[in-house]
């Protein structure tokens, strides 16, 4: 294939081919050019060849500019048949792009930049083409698309593009695009000045129309002037001026080339550019420490999303945050999957009408979605609009089998392609939660509070909600037939959710107080916050002014509080106190067990418990590693038992007989097994303050952290221990800090090294 473009090559002037000698024009010497020359006082005449000064000889400049604005860079310069319009893949309108299109018939195919298929995801094969412009024939290869739509502005025209032809040297020059300022200087092109659209700076000239599209170069209207003045043409994709608009050539460019002489440190003249850099000796630490050393740095998804959600975050009349859904750039259209929902709703529904009770906590869940407005009736959709249903399933907490959490799965693939995969992936927003925990042993008064509904708190942009629809029965009654709802909130399904209502928390408190925002930005994990307190007048009053924050800043509701002091409880109201503990008379009953964050924590002692589950596991890997794993202990208090554990598992699955997850272990170790298992009951036996030492972490006058580490064959330890001092000489306790564990790896290392 030959394409002929207007594509102009430019042929450099080389110094292998320039005939002209060099001289220095001080001493003739043909060794060194002008700049060169030893001594600066001299004057350098200036000399040059190939007619760049040929017209610099007089010594008055004259600037004259006729039939234009008298105001330099006013205007365009030249201008050509480029137009800026709207184009997209057919069918798909808001998927559309504002570019600049030049009308060309020096090219009998039709063209388009990188940019052009990078944006609309167009990743084929590329195939070779010949390249035909005025310096020569070359050999390029190039990408091709076709299905795509061009409209004019104003959208009374819209034409199908012809195959397109990746080649990027499409001319650039913006100076050739027709303005209106152009336009209204010229009295023959004032009545079209309000037909041209104004400069866009945001659209680039990313695609060429060839003959191949003919109707696009048709001339509906044609408005001419004088000799040697520009005209304007009304062609189908809008109006065009075309020819030199600024005839006394007195409007440049905006970019200048200059050649300029510069002088070094030395006095020496030198045409060739300074370094910019140099040497400076900093007396200051070479290596500075910040609080973010040791954090890891932000992915380049990571700081997308949150360009996203500092963009779009923003307040509902209700006083609500709502922010869009962080999709990628350049991400695929998702396609009709509302059949695949349907399945899936059907076979849900046929599951919970088969189970009385299950049915009715589902319906009960709904009903609080319809009520507190998460969900609505989904509008008619839009021909050619993008949307996608999301299909739904139940998951009981074990230890909350009175109600069910219904879960939006945005990870259902259909053509394979789920709405988690064209969202960006969370950016780790959250805390890190043995930090929270150690935090929470520091002081003598605790309390402990949770953020209802966290991720229904942040609504979604009405433009989004069509990625939220799912099926349920009309007016939540299983007896009806499915219609189609949408979801107004972040869903529990979506992986972005918890980085969106992270976000959003920390964003209702930026204008709180000090310790307030420290509070929800450094000790709460998602919705669950704990803080620890020298004094309960301090707890009652953070607390307090913390949920007013939230409430204020952002409608959220903060909740569950309990605590080991029931002072701190009775300042609450009973409705905001956690479900065990409303309508408890804290004068005299004891105050039941409470967790924080997967720790099992006695009030009333304030001591951390373990909790053994009875429940008999198979003895196969599935049920071993299920045993191991159930044992929660983030601090590591259990440490000593849990990896004896790990190495019975170890053995188990170095055994030479293969097995798959659900195959019955090796016989030789049950027994080693068995043991370990009726032994961990004696965990529930163990007690651990809950505070560090009698003395306050905050009032201290000296604090140590000694740390123990060892390693075997078998196993890898580290213990820390932590040594307050108090303002009494002599005062001093140690208490367990933390402790960690882990099986020695197999091979690869020695003890020495481990």
């Amino acid at each position: 294939m030959v394409i002929v473009s207007n594509v102009v090559v430019r042929k450099k002037h080389l110094g292998k081919t320039c005939k002209e000698t060099v001289r220095c024009e001080v001493c003739r010497s043909s060794e060194h050019p002008s700049a060169l020359h030893s001594d600066p006082r001299v004057p350098i005449p200036q000399r040059a060849h190939e007619g760049e000064n040929d017209h610099a000889t007089d010594a008055t400049v004259f600037n004259k500019c006729t039939k234009i604005c008298k105001v330099p860079g006013y205007t365009s310069k030249s201008c050509a048949k480029i137009v800026l319009v709207r184009v997209y893949p057919h069918g798909q309108r808001h998927h559309c792009r504002v570019l600049y299109c030049m009308i060309g018939d020096q090219s009998n195919r039709s063209l388009a930049v990188s940019k052009f298929f990078d944006a609309f995801g167009e990743h084929g094969k590329e195939t070779e083409y010949v390249l035909s412009s005025c310096a020569g024939r070359f050999n390029v290869t190039g990408r091709r698309a076709s299905g795509y739509v061009v409209e004019s502005l104003d959208g009374s025209c819209a034409l199908k593009l012809p195959n397109l032809i990746e080649c990027n040297d499409i001319p650039n020059n913006r100076e050739e695009i027709p303005s209106p300022a152009a336009a209204r200087n010229f009295p023959h092109l004032k009545g079209i000045a309000s037909s041209i659209p104004g400069l866009n700076e945001q659209a680039d000239k990313e695609l060429l129309i060839g003959p191949d599209l003919i109707t696009a170069h048709n001339v509906l209207e044609q408005r001419i002037g004088k000799d040697d003045l520009p005209y304007g043409q009304r062609l189908p994709l809008g109006w065009v001026v075309i020819g030199n608009v600024c005839l006394g050539k007195v409007h440049g460019p905006d970019i200048v080339n200059v050649n300029k002489t510069a002088v070094l440190s030395n006095g020496r003249p030198t045409l060739m550019r300074n370094c910019e850099n140099k040497i400076y000796v900093d007396m200051d630490p070479v290596f500075k420490k910040t609080e973010h050393d040791e954090k890891p740095g932000l992915s380049i998804e990571d700081q997308r999303f949150l360009d996203i959600m500092d963009a779009g975050f923003q307040k509902t009349q209700e006083g609500q945050w709502m922010a869009p859904l962080p999709f990628r750039e350049n991400r695929m259209s998702l396609p009709n999957n509302k059949e695949a929902a349907l399945r899936r709703a059907r076979s849900f529904d046929a599951g919970i009408q088969r189970n009385a009770e299950k049915r009715q906590h589902v319906v009960d869940f709904m009903q609080k979605l319809f009520d507190n407005n998460h969900a609505e009736t989904a509008p008619d959709l839009v021909e050619g609009s993008e949307y996608w249903y999301l299909p739904l399933f139940g998951v009981y907490h074990p230890k909350k089998p009175e109600s069910i959490r219904i879960v939006f799965d945005s990870s259902a693939r259909f053509l394979n392609v789920s709405l988690n995969d064209v969202m960006l992936k969370e950016p780790d927003l959250s805390n890190s939660l043995l930090g929270i925990l150690l935090r929470f042993r520091k002081e003598a008064v605790t309390v402990t509070m949770d953020v209802e509904q966290m991720f229904y708190n942040f609504k979604v942009t009405p433009e989004h909600r069509n990625f939220l629809r799912f099926l349920w029965h009309e007016n939540n009654d299983p007896d009806r037939p499915l219609t189609d709802y949408q979801m107004t909130v972040h869903v529990f399904g979506n992986s972005p959710s918890p980085s969106v209502a992270t976000y959003g928390l920390r964003k209702a408190v930026e204008s709180a107080s000090a310790d307030v925002k420290d509070l929800v930005i450094n000790n709460f994990y998602v919705d669950d916050g704990l803080l620890s307190c020298t004094s309960e007048e301090e707890a009652v009053s953070l607390v307090h002014r913390t949920k007013y924050a939230l409430s204020e800043g952002g409608a959220l509701r903060l909740h569950k509080f309990t605590s080991n002091r029931r002072a701190v409880l009775d300042s609450f109201d009973q409705s905001d106190l956690a479900k065990n503990l409303k309508d408890l008379d804290f004068g005299t009953a004891s105050l039941p067990l409470q967790r924080s964050p997967g720790l099992l924590w006695d009030t009333d002692a304030d001591i951390f418990l373990f909790k053994v589950s009875s429940e008999e596991k198979p003895y196969t890997k599935r049920g071993v590693l299920s045993v191991i794993n159930s044992i929660y202990d983030p601090i590591g208090f259990a440490q000593p038992v849990i990896i004896k554990g790990k190495l019975l598992l170890r053995n188990m699955m170095s055994s030479p007989e293969k097995s798959d997850w659900d195959d019955p272990l090796p016989e030789a170790l049950f027994q080693d097994w068995k043991s370990w298992v009726r032994s961990l009951t004696a965990l529930e036996n163990l007690r651990v303050p809950r505070q560090y030492s009698s003395l306050s972490f905050k009032n201290a006058t000296r604090r140590k952290v000694h740390i123990y580490a060892d390693a075997s064959k078998e196993a890898i330890a580290a213990v820390a221990f932590l040594q307050l001092f108090g303002e009494i000489p002599n005062t001093c306790t140690s208490s367990f800090l933390i402790g960690k564990a882990k099986v020695t790896p197999t091979s690869g290392h020695t003890i020495p090294r481990l």
